[in-house]
């Protein structure tokens, strides 16, 4: 939604107003590169665990300039289950009440799995953290101890030649 300076609040749906989406995985790849109008949905399959960037680019930065630089976008994200249209589908593929229900239980439970194995990854990433912080801890404190004991000899050698 544009900005307009007379009225003083947002239009509706502005004519030659768009956007760009461009969705990129946690390894820097393009998911998603598309241009919308002033109204778009999108969706997209993940198969990187992670964080995914959205980037939204206005085709209307000269219009938003004269508007006085506002430009309004409404974004609704929905992950997992949440996206499906139950009764669209029910229509589509003429599913009875209970057969619908199944697939929706199906689905969630397919999508508990993936939490799971999300949450499997997270550990098994934690768990090499761990083991390396500690690895260093225990080298570092090694490296101390050799170099405390040294340093320990040679200050009673240097006291006792004052005495």
């Amino acid at each position: 939604q544009l900005w307009d300076k007379q009225s003083e609040a947002f239009l509706p749906s502005t004519p030659g107003l768009g956007m760009h989406v461009e969705v990129k995985d946690p390894d820097g790849k393009v998911v998603l590169s598309r241009q919308y109008g002033s109204e778009g949905r999108f969706t997209f399959t993940s198969h990187t665990p992670g964080e995914h960037q959205i980037c939204l680019h206005s085709n209307s930065t000269r219009m938003a300039l004269f508007a006085g630089g506002k430009l309004r976008v409404h974004l609704d994200i929905q992950v997992g289950e949440h996206t499906n249209n139950y009764p669209e589908i029910a229509a589509k593929d003429k599913l009875t009440e209970l057969q619908l229900r199944a697939r929706q239980l199906l689905d969630q439970v397919e999508q508990i799995q993936k939490e799971q194995n999300y949450q499997r990854y997270r550990e098994e990433r934690f768990r090499m953290t761990s083991e390396s912080t500690n690895q260093r801890v225990l080298w570092w404190s090694i490296a101390q101890t050799i170099i405390l004991i040294p340093t320990g000899i040679w200050q009673m050698r240097h006291l006792k030649s004052f005495f």
